[in-house]
This record gives C-alpha cells, sequence and structure tokens, in this order.
C-alpha cells in the first residue's frame, strides 16, 4: 500500500487526502517513534465533508444496502447490535464530528472513537491509536467500478466494516490490549504473529452464535464477495480458534481467504489476547499500563 493520493488515485475523491494536511500527517505517520515524532495525535486530519460527491454518497447507499440485506442474517449479532448503537445510516456517509456522529454515540459506550487519516499507518502508528482506544479511519471512498472488493481500507470498510464490534465492551478492551502489547514488542517474530492474529480476527474472523457460522471480521462484512464465499464455498477450511494456531498461520491478502477461524465467543479472543500480552510484557521486562 501507498500513501494517499497515490493509493487512491483511481477513486473520486482523493483530493479530500491530499492537501498539505493530509500530507503533513502522512508524513509524520510514516516517521512515528522517531525522535521528536511521539505525539499520535498529529497522524490526525478532518474529514472535510463538504468534499464527498453525489456519486461518492451514492457508492455509500448501494454498498450498504448490499451489504446489510446479507448481513442481517449472516452477520454476528454483536455486530448488528453494535451498529444500531452507533447509528449507522444507509442516507449518506457517517459523519466523525459532531452531535450526528458516530463517535458521539461510541464514545459514550465503550470511549472509542474513529478518527479521520490520511492512508495507510505503518504499524507503530496504528498500534498507538488502538491503544488510546482510537479507531484510524480513512476518509475516501471506493470508486463506483470497485464497489465489490478494494485491497485497501476505505470508509466504507473502516466505518461499516470494524466500527459497530467497537461498540461492544468485550471485543473493545480486546483491541485495545491487542493495540498496548503490539507496541510492546519490536521482535520480528512476535510483529508477524501479531499480524496474522488481526488479519485472522478483526479482518477475517467468524463467529459461531446459536450454533451457527456467523460473520464479524471486517474483511467480511464489508466485502460483498467474500461475505458470501466465507460462509457458502466448500473451499473455505473454518477451523476452531486457537491463538498460537492462527499466529503460526500465513495469509495472502489479493485473493479471498482459503482459511478462516471459529470463535465460540468474544470472551475467548478478549481472554487469548490477555494472555499473549502478559508474555510479551513479562518477555519485555515491563509493568503493563493499566487500561
Amino acid at each position: 500500500m501507498t500513501e494517499g493520493d497515490k493509493k487512491y488515485a483511481g477513486s473520486l475523491n482523493h483530493a479530500m487526502i491530499a492537501g498539505p494536511e493530509g500530507r503533513a500527517a502522512q508524513e509524520y505517520a510514516n516517521r512515528f517513534g522517531e525522535p521528536g515524532y511521539d505525539d499520535i495525535t498529529k497522524v490526525y486530519i478532518e474529514q472535510l465533508y463538504e468534499g464527498y460527491t453525489q456519486e461518492n454518497q451514492q457508492s455509500w447507499r448501494t454498498l450498504y444496502d448490499t451489504q446489510m440485506a446479507y448481513l442481517t442474517t449472516h452477520a454476528s449479532e454483536v455486530y448488528l447490535s453494535g451498529a444500531r448503537s452507533i447509528n449507522l445510516v444507509r442516507d449518506h456517509i457517517p459523519y466523525l464530528q459532531g452531535p450526528q456522529s458516530v463517535n458521539h454515540f461510541l464514545a459514550k459506550l465503550t470511549g472509542w472513537k474513529s478518527r479521520a487519516v490520511p492512508g495507510y499507518l505503518p504499524a507503530k502508528a496504528f498500534f498507538a491509536c488502538l491503544a488510546r482506544r482510537e479507531f484510524p479511519t480513512t476518509v475516501v471512498i471506493r470508486p463506483q467500478e470497485s464497489l465489490h472488493y478494494l485491497p485497501e481500507p476505505d470508509i466504507f470498510h473502516d466505518i461499516f466494516g470494524h466500527v459497530p464490534l467497537h461498540a461492544d465492551p468485550v471485543f473493545a478492551d480486546f483491541l485495545q490490549t491487542y493495540g498496548k502489547a503490539a507496541l510492546l514488542t519490536n521482535d520480528p517474530y512476535h510483529t508477524e504473529r501479531l499480524a496474522r492474529l488481526f488479519w485472522f480476527t478483526v479482518e477475517f474472523g467468524l463467529i459461531r452464535e446459536a450454533g451457527e457460522i456467523k460473520l464479524y471480521g471486517s474483511g467480511l462484512i464489508s466485502s460483498p464477495g467474500e461475505s458470501k464465499n466465507a460462509l457458502l464455498s466448500q473451499e473455505v477450511d473454518r477451523r476452531p480458534f486457537d491463538l498460537d494456531t492462527v499466529c503460526n498461520t500465513a495469509f495472502e491478502i489479493d485473493h479471498y481467504q482459503p482459511i478462516l477461524y471459529v470463535l465460540e465467543s468474544f470472551e475467548q479472543l478478549r481472554d487469548a489476547m490477555n494472555n499473549y500480552a502478559t508474555r510479551l510484557i513479562e518477555a519485555a521486562g515491563k509493568v503493563p499500563a493499566h487500561a
């Protein structure tokens, strides 16, 4: 993935993130962790809402209608309840600021916020956001010709796909613990394992509810093709969740996922993450910060 204006050169509103503010924020994100680059709030930008075109808004409505028609019966109830709780609507691209924003509702539930960013954040910057209960959110939306699949995140992936789960206290605690733990290690071994854990849970996770396998990972929730493939394809290997097994499983990003892991509950995920974080803390010789 590349920086905002290159990454979204084909999108309808890439100019929203290509100005001086966006370039400065992206440069800071790229250098985050270097001496003098330790204020994560400097990677955030404003959501220039007036920059969305009518075609952008139609993209949101089309995607919302397509996905919700399927998700109503195939997504985790925790996701669906979260979408209702944050007042996720189909009529327009969500606001990140103001009394009608998703953050207005979300902050009261779990203390999480979605913060606009100019594009891809390097790992350390991304982890630092999560550790603060702040989710870096790309504000552009995919072009009409790429509605069914986009390998990079956009606001539909980030808000529609990710944020409803942030309204759930158990998942919210897991995600913050993940961010804190990931900040503790510079060991490539653990960095790779944590990337795999994120991929197979936050992005492409399945969960069993009332005896049925349901979707919760944002990569599944936000992709019309991937969501159906995950549940219907006979070529998908759906395995029971085990943290160490997940962390030892490699993944590829340029095709439908052939291996997925099924949680029995979000408490299972939270507790496994807490145990892993304890191991990382002990290895780093550090005392955990109070959440």
